[in-house]
Parts: C-alpha cells; structure tokens; sequence
C-alpha cells in the first residue's frame, strides 16, 4: 500500500479549507483517508499562524514508516522543519513556446531588407 501525504479539500464555493491528510494512493482526493494529521486554509494571510497547522510527532510517525508527501505538502512540512525539500530548477520556464518564436521569427527584418532600407 502506498501512502501519501495530501491535501484533501473541503469548505464551500469560493472558499477552500483543506485538510492534511494520510491517505492510500490509490483513494479519492476527498474520499477515504486514514488519519488526519493537520489543516491549511489559504484565505487566511500567509503570515496568520493558523493558516498552516500541523500535527508534527504525527507526521514524522507517518514519514518513518514511508508515507511520501505531495509537492505542496513538502513545502508546508520544510517550512516546519520536518523535512528538506529540494528547490526545483525548470530553467525552460522562462523560454518562450514555439508559436511565439514562429512569430517572433517572421515580425523580425530579414538581413536583405536591412540592406536595402540603407541605401
């Protein structure tokens, strides 16, 4: 069985809470889950101490015995200091697609048509 540490959503239309909670793989993102070991609320102001809360002895339990958290979950558990997350690196992020380099290849003069709007 392969657990996961996850987020779980609840709350109404517009206003997301999310539970943190352990979870087989294989089960529904809001369905079946085993324990629940904390809660985020993104509405709250990032710097509100209950907008990230944490069952800590919990979650390391869980970690022992293999549960592998999700990427957002990481991020919450390196900022308690639970876990190190590695920084990810996607250096093409920032590159433009291929349409937009199509494009930026045809509004660009040729070398011809500078040579000629100089003389």
């Amino acid at each position: 069985m392969s657990l996961k540490i996850r987020l779980a959503r609840g709350g109404a239309k517009k206003k997301p809470y999310y539970a943190i909670v352990i979870a087989d793989s294989r089960s529904p993102r809001d369905g079946r889950f085993i324990e629940k070991v904390g809660t985020y609320n993104p509405v709250l102001k990032s710097d509100d101490p209950n907008r990230v809360v944490l069952k800590t002895e919990t979650i390391q339990e869980w970690l022992k015995k293999g549960a592998t958290p999700t990427d957002r979950v990481a991020r919450f558990l390196d900022q308690a200091g639970l876990m190190k997350r590695d920084a990810r690196n996607n250096p093409n992020k920032a590159q433009p697609g291929k349409k937009m380099t199509e494009r930026a290849a045809a509004k660009a003069p040729t070398p011809a048509a500078e040579d000629s709007a100089e003389a």
